[in-house]
């Protein structure tokens, strides 16, 4: 997908999604949202939760927060038996007294290698599949008594699919539990211990064809935990957009809206959990790239919120040089500029992407 600077312009003229001026402030995306049934939120991390600047455009502009990194089992029990749920428990504080909800990110990273070193170090005895299970039964029960029902919406499992294969990762406990089975197991004892919260598995598959084994893959695991009665509410759509495989949705439309329908076909709702747009294709000239990447935002987003069973969109990060893209050296840009993936540039100025966020929510049907 070839994007030049007078197309973009045109386009993004078109749709109304030419960046205000300063002076012009525009209604909070969280108030777009309420009127259509969306909550809006924001991942933030230690650093920014530091910064009033960042927290004020935060608390301006989302009605959710998730912490990026502190809710995690790596961040609350580094050493079997300390817990540090101070950091969660601040920003979790903050939130609410902004009138904020709170997802819970996240209870198991199936990955090994985002599991606690000593996790996977840990000796299971002559009876591995009692200790896994007494293991992850106990992470999940003391953080979810911890947080009560402060949680409004968890990510009971994260990433459990390989995205080359389809195939389910496996980690200490799916060796001694099997996959399915200890996906299965997390989301019980969620429920039983989180019985308010909505219950989710995220994963980042995409709509283009390099994704295809990543859906299938996702799919049969819904529908593995679907007929096992596994209380699973929603899937996490991550939507890391941007230059994969190809650019913009185009003719990858029909693949990702066949994914939605049987995934909503199951009863499962849908949430938008961790948005943001890699630029590292697009041109370096600012005005074109940033028109660029609205308008792939304004693509995907029209087709996702299409879904009423959408009620929740989240971005990773608001502003530029609070993105974890930027330190991601995966995907980077080959011209070593930074990149703008977010709504915010560095001085929390609103960028085309802002703009393409709330034309796509008004444009939205209102959720029931």
């Amino acid at each position: 997908m070839k994007i030049s600077r007078r197309g973009v312009l045109a386009v993004m003229a078109a749709g109304g999604l030419l960046p205000l001026h300063a002076a012009d402030m525009p209604e909070p995306l969280k108030v777009l949202g309420k009127r259509k049934g969306l909550n809006v939120g924001n991942a933030i991390g230690g650093r920014w939760f530091r910064d009033p600047a960042y927290k004020a455009l935060m608390a301006r502009e989302c009605n959710m927060l998730v912490a990026e990194n502190e809710g995690k089992w790596q961040a609350l029990e580094p050493r079997p038996g300390v817990y540090q749920f101070g950091p969660a428990d601040e920003m979790y504080a903050w939130a609410r007294s902004q009138g904020m909800l709170v997802r819970g990110h996240n209870l198991i990273w199936q990955d090994a290698k985002w599991l606690p070193k000593w996790v996977n170090e840990y000796d299971f005895g002559a009876q591995p599949a009692v200790a896994a299970e007494a293991l992850l039964r106990k992470h999940i029960v003391t953080v979810c008594e911890h947080f009560g029902d402060g949680i409004h919406s968890y990510d009971v499992v994260n990433e459990a699919v390989d995205p080359k294969t389809g195939e389910l990762r496996a980690n200490v406990f799916t060796q001694r539990l099997g996959a399915v089975e200890q996906i299965d197991l997390a989301f019980r004892v969620a429920r039983e211990k989180a019985p308010k919260a909505q219950l989710v598995y995220n994963d980042y598959m995409r709509a283009d064809l390099g994704s295809a084994k990543h859906r299938a893959g996702v799919l049969k695991l819904l529908h593995d935990l679907k007929s096992r009665g596994t209380p699973v509410d929603a899937l996490g759509l991550q939507s890391h957009i941007g230059s994969w495989d190809e650019m913009g949705m185009g003719r990858h439309q029909e693949a990702w809206r066949r994914f939605l329908d049987e995934v909503t076909g199951m009863g499962l709702d849908l949430l938008v959990t961790e948005f943001d747009v890699n630029d590292r294709k697009l041109p370096a000239d600012v005005a074109v790239r940033d028109a660029g990447v609205a308008t792939l935002a304004k693509e995907y987003l029209d087709v996702t919120f299409s879904y009423r069973q959408c009620k929740d969109f989240l971005m990773w990060g608001m502003a530029d040089n609070a993105s974890w893209l930027q330190g991601w050296d995966e995907a980077p840009r080959t011209d070593g500029l930074k990149m703008r993936p977010t709504p915010f540039d560095d001085q929390l100025r609103a960028k085309p992407l802002r703009d393409a966020i709330a034309a796509a929510i008004q444009g939205m049907p209102a959720r029931g």
